[in-house]
């Protein structure tokens, strides 16, 4: 994490603030050695400058005017984003089909996540990058099952073992939902013992909340902004309750249906939304969903998903760079690899 410094001198005391840390240095002057602690109890700030700075940074030259976007909160200190670069593996324990995540041994995962964080690092070495699973702890279903909900939701131990995993390599983790015929208030409260955590935030699929009907994989599903609000006031509200710094929370996105009226989506200081092209397959193809869904319509961070097999299908045959990836405007700050 990039760290910005500021010390305030108060007599016997200097208090040091760094961007998403809070340390005390202890410098004992002309009062010597107190019988009681009476160190000063300060708040950590946000550098709003150095924020303005990289987001300006991410919108890489953009000319349309939309990024950086207008008139968003400054989010409360500790914020992950845009001072790292998130870099994640996706995927479900069960299957191996479902992304990298499920796909290999945990070492074997682990140690392949470790090597693409190394490539954006060397991609941009100006941003640090920290590494996350991206666990689907609710996956939809062709099957409407026995609540008809055409979704399952995975067990605690599921979610304890990635949560595990992530400790071994200082990762973040992400829950993510595919709700089926349910949906985000019935669902998002039930993982709130896991959203209180600072190190998990959260991720909806549009593509998966089958509001209309039709079975999960047979149509792309809806999200509205209403639903998007919704969550961003729970974990808002997560937050502060918990005390917490703020949340980060992915959408994944790679038609115009799947996010409805997204001018009305509000920002919050809390949390940090993230719209995820989520879309697969050759290079022009991805850039171009990534410029008319995600691009030209913002809210207010951007990630990109790259599929390691799916991207390879068709010709060219093969997956973009993380060069060609941060040269899009604006530059995406989470990545997502499946």
């Amino acid at each position: 994490m990039r760290k910005i410094i500021k010390v305030l001198a108060l007599s016997a005391v200097t208090t040091v603030f760094l961007i998403g840390s809070f340390h005390k240095v202890y410098a004992h002057g002309g009062f010597g050695l107190m019988a009681k602690d009476t160190t000063l109890k300060s708040t950590p700030t946000l550098d709003t400058l150095q924020y303005d700075s990289l987001m300006k940074r991410l919108a890489n030259g953009d000319k349309t005017g939309k990024w950086p976007v207008k008139n968003a909160p400054y989010p409360l200190p500790g914020a992950i984003l845009p001072f790292n670069r998130v870099v994640a593996y996706y995927g479900n324990m069960y299957s191996k089909n479902m992304g990298i995540l499920g796909e290999y041994a945990p070492d074997v995962m682990m140690a392949k996540l470790k090597t693409e964080v190394k490539n954006w690092e060397a991609a941009d070495p100006n941003t640090p990058v920290i590494p996350a699973l991206h666990y689907i702890c609710i996956t939809a279903q062709a099957d409407a099952g026995r609540n008809g909900l055409h979704s399952l939701r995975m067990p605690s131990a599921q979610i304890d073992k990635v949560l595990a995993m992530a400790k071994k390599i200082d990762a973040l983790v992400f829950l993510d939902i595919q709700v089926g015929y349910s949906n985000v208030k019935t669902e998002l409260p039930l993982l709130e013992k896991y959203l209180r955590m600072p190190n998990v935030h959260f991720g909806i699929d549009p593509e998966f909340s089958m509001k209309e009907g039709s079975v999960p994989g047979k149509r792309i599903g809806t999200f509205d902004a209403d639903d998007i609000n919704y969550v961003t006031e729970y974990l808002s509200g997560l937050v502060k309750k918990y005390n917490l710094p703020p949340k980060v929370f992915v959408i994944h996105r790679f038609t115009k249906r799947m996010v409805t009226n997204y001018k009305d989506i509000k920002l919050r200081n809390e949390v940090q939304v993230v719209m995820d092209m989520d879309g697969w397959g050759g290079p022009d193809l991805k850039k171009g969903t990534y410029k008319y869904f995600i691009a030209q319509e913002p809210v207010q961070f951007t990630g990109f998903k790259l599929f390691y097999k799916n991207d390879i299908k068709n010709v060219p045959h093969r997956m973009l760079t993380p060069k060609e990836v941060l040269d899009l405007k604006p530059s995406p700050i989470y990545i997502q690899y499946q």
